[in-house]
């Protein structure tokens, strides 16, 4: 069973441990409280963030306790999240970065 954990309870993203494929039981480490039933949505790969619970379009995707972003469109409970559906609070300057790397695409830094 792939494993994912959480730092802190107000976290609704987990940091997957393992890989996981679409639909796969996930094991979620860190909660505290027992087992969370959760499943992956789609593929994930080991050091990317799975949303725990459903976050909703604009609202902040909080990791460590922490907010590292907002929800870029509705986030379900199972997805991946990265890039694609989350806006950084960190780099402000490019509107577009690589999926994969995370390296602006439309901004030159020299």
């Amino acid at each position: 069973m792939p494993r994912c954990f959480i730092i802190d309870p107000a976290d609704n993203v987990a940091t997957m441990l393992d890989d996981a494929q679409a639909s796969a039981k996930l094991e979620i480490l860190g909660t505290g409280g027992g087992a969370v039933d959760l499943s992956a949505g789609e593929n994930i790969s080991l050091g990317h963030k799975v949303a725990i619970a459903d976050i909703a379009d604009g609202q902040g995707v909080i990791k460590y306790g922490v907010s590292i972003g907002l929800a870029a469109g509705m986030i379900r409970r199972g997805q991946w999240v990265h890039l694609h559906n989350c806006v950084s609070h960190v780099d402000q300057r490019s509107g577009t970065l690589d999926l994969h790397s995370g390296a602006a695409t439309d901004t030159r830094y020299e």
